[in-house]
């Protein structure tokens, strides 16, 4: 399955694309560069998505070697995984953005189990992590996500105005 990178599987040691992960990860630093370029700091800026996006956000404004010094406002990861995450002893990983990611109990894509591990390899680094369940919620979303990912935004990337 390609869509960000391919996907080789699912489970805690399966094998990872690194090259499409990192070419990914090019695309979304790009993106952000491109914002910086139009006038919006870093520290306004939020990136977050959902599933093999939620996994790119994540490795892209954590973990990913050219990530700039200065932190993003955010990142949000529904559904996801830390990609390359066998890596992250070599890696200088940022430990400032916020984080929220949000998992299904019963999500039979991207298994809870593997969101938890994620969870808990991002918050021994970065203390600014929220991890969240839903009970009941496969591989979609649910409107106490939603809300909570609104509370997230609102907090740390408040209304300028």
């Amino acid at each position: 399955m390609s869509s960000w990178f391919d996907i080789l599987g699912l489970e805690e040691n399966s094998a990872e694309d690194q090259q499409g992960i990192r070419d990914a990860a090019d695309l979304l630093q790009q993106y952000i560069s491109e914002e910086e370029k139009a006038g919006i700091p870093r520290k306004r800026i939020m990136v977050g998505g959902f599933s093999q996006g939620g996994a790119v956000a994540l490795y892209s404004s954590l973990a990913y070697e050219k990530q700039k010094a200065e932190p993003l406002a955010g990142v949000i990861g529904l559904s996801c995984w830390m990609p390359l995450h066998k890596q992250f002893n070599g890696i200088k990983v940022n430990t400032e953005t916020p984080v929220f990611q949000g998992h299904g109990e019963t999500d039979p894509l991207v298994k809870f189990s593997f969101g938890k591990l994620t969870a808990e390899a991002i918050s021994k680094f970065n203390k600014n992590h929220v991890f969240k369940s839903y009970q009941g919620m496969g591989h979609s979303s649910c409107e106490q996500e939603m809300s909570d990912v609104r509370d997230f935004i609102d907090k740390h990337l408040p209304d300028t105005q």
